[in-house]
């Protein structure tokens, strides 16, 4: 070997060595290195392909592997009831999000996926205690509760709040939004650092923030109008001015985004005619540019395909319109190559610019980034006893109390609540006493939820009562009573328990709200014959006039969950009635639409209205 070939082998060597050294040192994944540094080095090393696979949303039950990592998808969610197994455990939860996110990370970037689903409803294929409380403290600690529960699940991005203002109760999805009152929407909007994180104090507006791995990334939606709709049809036209819309339905996006929400959903809904996934003065210029949202924008299921009437009628289109409109995630949720392939058309065809998809896909990074994702890509099973916890329980319970809203106590003066616990004999009545499943309503394990009491673990309204009364109380259950069954007996006194069944979405869309027979039966016969309370519980103000003269206690329970403890809690005064009215609840449809502060305001309870009671001393 000659003299000249060592430097030759050296110089081979140190190439060797800084190519090996910039192979394994990748700015991108680098906590240390500032964060917009870190996107722009990721997006520098990605091609089209992979840019347009984050926008992609999957549903879970297509989101194989090899589709995850063939179309370096960004992200999977689990639609309303999409669970890997009935009754599934935080394991089997866990195994199935890290086995799509090891094909995430199996790509040659290794970009992690992020996994979503809807919550509060409730982490709804898990858990879920309905509420309305006026309560920001205890609002944030559902937020917090919640997001260590969905977290037990493996999954680090959660599909609310919803922060609708409904304005009509003949909207089907009425009991997901908190008030008809945008003031109270915008304070419940402290779920989010609940479920996300207390925002640093020198963030940059608009920019998202989750504090670690026992927080989630949280979605506001939707955007916006979606409560304002003609006569409360589900995914209509919301009929309002400029100045209407920016008063009344975004005033809770606003503190979203400087709470620092991570992303917000799009609305099926439209605006004037004009469908908001198509419209880009709202999404990019309102809330993109005028609120300075710097998270990212995802549609609603099949969003994009809805621009259109038919639905999918003219695909291209609607990706075209969506995507254009500021969208920067499609939950496709199926046909994803049908919408891989289009999006990648026009952009190759200068149709959409690729200005727009990488603006849409550094607002996913960031997120993506922020949540610690690339540190910490895969779940582990270290908070799986957060899952339906005592501590949990005790939470949603304590809800349930604060939710209630007495609107009628006796007759003549005379108060018929608190109940005594101590009585000879009394009367459990209504569909609703001993129904699990009607008390938790919608968005619970399945999308339309389901009546009964096999679908998830609590506890009943009747049972709540048999656990509270005196030990020598006879309680006497019978669903629906007649006049003869009651007069034969010699009750105290009767709780009658009554209202709607689970319903979601479109599904619970109602012109006449009304109970449901045997429900008006059951009051009838029952309040007729005896002393009655009345517990309604609905996702929203019902029908009820008709019967309040019979009527001597009545209670809105609204949707109280799986812990019907709360509702004996307060009816036998081991805690007072607090809670006011965040509705306006009518005397008849007619009225309707019909809100505080309207012209012609003649309800049968107004806004804010709320009886209270003493605690009972035993």
């Amino acid at each position: 070997m000659g003299k000249s070939s060592i430097p030759i082998v050296g110089v081979l060597l140190l190439c060797f060595l800084v190519s090996f050294s910039e192979a394994e040192y990748r700015k991108y994944k680098d906590p240390k290195v500032p964060l917009n540094r870190r996107i722009k080095d990721l997006m520098s090393r990605m091609t089209l392909e992979e840019k347009i696979g984050q926008m992609t949303q999957l549903e879970r039950s297509v989101a194989t592997p090899e589709a995850i990592s063939k179309y370096f998808i960004g992200s999977v969610l689990s639609g309303g009831g999409s669970v890997p197994a009935p009754k599934a455990s935080a394991e089997t939860w866990v195994k199935m999000v890290n086995q799509i996110q090891n094909a995430a990370l199996s790509t040659p970037l290794g970009i992690p996926m992020i996994y979503g689903i809807d919550a509060v409803h409730g982490h709804n294929n898990v858990y879920n205690a309905t509420i309305f409380p006026h309560n920001v403290v205890l609002i944030k600690k559902i937020g917090e509760a919640t997001a260590l529960e969905v977290r037990a699940t493996g999954i680090p991005y959660v599909f609310a709040p919803c922060i609708a203002v409904c304005r009509d109760p003949r909207w089907g999805r009425c009991y997901e939004s908190y008030s008809e009152d945008p003031r109270i929407v915008k304070t419940m909007t402290e779920i989010i650092p609940g479920l996300q994180g207390d925002i640093p104090g020198n963030s940059r507006k608009g920019t998202p923030f989750v504090a670690g791995k026992n927080k989630v990334a949280a979605c506001a939606k939707h955007f916006v109008g979606d409560g304002g709709t003609t006569k409360g049809i589900n995914e209509n036209n919301t009929v309002i001015s400029y100045k209407g819309l920016l008063g009344i339905h975004m005033p809770a996006y606003y503190d979203s985004v400087i709470k620092g929400v991570s992303t917000v959903m799009i609305s099926y809904t439209s605006w004037n005619g004009k469908k908001m996934h198509a419209n880009r003065d709202l999404v990019t210029g309102y809330l993109k540019n005028k609120l300075r949202f710097r998270g990212f924008v995802i549609s609603d299921w099949q969003g994009i395909d809805r621009i259109t009437s038919p639905p999918h009628a003219n695909y291209s289109y609607s990706v075209q319109a969506g995507v254009s409109a500021g969208i920067d995630m499609i939950m496709v949720p199926y046909n994803f190559t049908e919408f891989i392939d289009d999006l990648t058309f026009q952009v190759k065809n200068n149709i959409i610019p690729i200005s727009r998809i990488d603006d849409a896909v550094a607002r996913i990074l960031r997120v993506k980034f922020t949540m610690g994702l690339f540190e910490n890509p895969i779940a582990d099973l270290s908070l799986a006893n957060q899952l339906g916890s005592k501590e949990h329980r005790e939470l949603a319970r304590e809800a349930v109390r604060k939710s209630l809203v007495l609107l009628k106590n006796g007759k003549y003066a005379k108060p018929l609540l608190p109940l005594p616990k101590k009585s000879s004999k009394i009367l459990v009545a209504g569909s609703h006493a001993d129904n699990l499943g009607n008390q938790c309503g919608g968005w619970t394990i399945t999308w339309q939820g389901l009546s009964g009491s096999d679908l998830t673990s609590g506890t009943t309204i009747l049972n709540a009562i048999k656990h509270t009364v005196d030990p020598a109380t006879e309680v006497v259950y019978n669903e629906n009573p007649d006049a003869n069954f009651i007069k034969s007996n010699k009750f105290n006194y009767a709780i009658v328990i009554v209202g709607e069944p689970p319903y979601a979405e479109t599904f619970g869309d109602s012109l006449n709200l009304t109970i449901a027979e045997p429900g008006p039966s059951t009051i009838t016969n029952v309040c007729g014959s005896i002393q009655c309370v009345v517990v309604l519980v609905t996702g929203r103000p019902v029908v009820i006039q008709p019967y309040l003269s019979k009527i001597d206690a009545l209670v809105a329970a609204w949707l109280p969950g799986t812990e019907g403890q709360g509702v004996a809690d307060v009816l036998y005064g081991d805690y007072a009635f607090t809670g006011k009215l965040a509705r306006t609840w009518f005397k008849t449809v007619d009225q309707l639409p019909m809100n505080v502060g309207d012209k012609h305001y003649d309800p049968l309870f107004p806004f804010g209205f709320g009886l209270t009671t003493n605690l009972t001393k035993y």
